[in-house]
């Protein structure tokens, strides 16, 4: 990765007058415990270094200076590092670390930004290496983060400005992504391909009619990481529309007659969602 403008150290009397303004969008790349238990600068975007490939898809796109930290100042500089190859444009790194940060501190659990926390916690069921498909990836947050991990990805999605971004992205990093514009709605349903993926990702999109079209781009014995909006959504805003809501216990229907090897469905961060993950026999 090679980086045109090189991220910039600063100390906390610059970052404590950052903050205060308002004029930085602050990363925490700790962990989960480290956010919640140490505390964290208000307002911190949580993600954790060994996920930061999935930052630059998700990071706010507006011209504020992107300030990252982590407990002593060391995994700061690998995330920086990762930031400015991507191509964000201003990115600061606090020195030393919130070791030393006599600003203000809050405490508790946070959501985890960037990949899905479902795909996440279950990390261990995904394959040791193969070939994995993102579907309507969009921007990129877990095509990024599962090629940076050794997978050979394909990421499809109808919008072609979420696909140049993806692929620019991709290629500033090295990252070897197959990502095409694909319209996922057409009549009849695309083909995804007939068994040749080991896993497939499909995360807060759902058209019911392309539903045997992801089963059969598995391969046998492979996995789909499903998860989606409920009908309980509608409740807390968007989406609204039927179309795009799962029913009650319907995406383990959808799975059918497939292994389901992990489920949930309710409140989880404060959405309405059903999470998969479901093996082809």
């Amino acid at each position: 990765m090679e980086s045109v403008n090189p991220f910039r150290t600063i100390d906390h009397a610059e970052a404590r007058r950052l903050v205060d303004a308002d004029a930085v969008t602050v990363l925490d790349v700790r962990t989960p415990g480290e956010y919640s238990q140490l505390g964290h600068i208000p307002n911190a975007w949580l993600i954790p270094v060994d996920l930061a490939a999935a930052a630059p898809a998700v990071l706010p796109n507006d011209a504020k200076p992107v300030l990252v930290y982590c407990e002593h100042g060391v995994r700061s500089v690998a995330a920086s590092q990762l930031l400015v190859a991507a191509g964000i444009a201003d990115v600061l790194n606090l020195a030393g670390g919130l070791a030393g940060w006599s600003g203000p501190r809050e405490f508790g659990a946070g959501p985890l930004r960037g990949p899905s926390a479902w795909l996440i916690e279950n990390a261990d069921l995904l394959p040791r290496g193969g070939t994995v498909l993102d579907v309507a990836c969009g921007r990129g947050r877990h095509a990024l983060l599962m090629a940076s991990a050794g997978f050979e990805v394909r990421a499809i999605d109808r919008n072609p400005d979420a696909i140049a971004f993806l692929s620019q992205t991709a290629a500033r990093l090295t990252l070897q992504i197959d990502a095409a514009v694909v319209n996922l709605e057409t009549d009849p349903p695309p083909s995804l391909g007939e068994s040749l993926y080991d896993a497939v990702l499909v995360f807060n999109y759902l058209h019911r009619p392309l539903m045997p079209a992801i089963r059969a781009a598995v391969k046998p014995g492979g996995r789909i990481f499903y998860e989606t909006f409920t009908t309980r959504q509608a409740e807390r805003g968007h989406p609204q529309n039927p179309d795009f809501l799962l029913r009650e216990g319907e995406l383990a229907e959808l799975m059918s007659p497939w292994s389901i090897i992990r489920s949930r469905e309710g409140e989880c961060d404060g959405r309405f969602l059903a999470s998969i993950v479901a093996e082809r026999r």
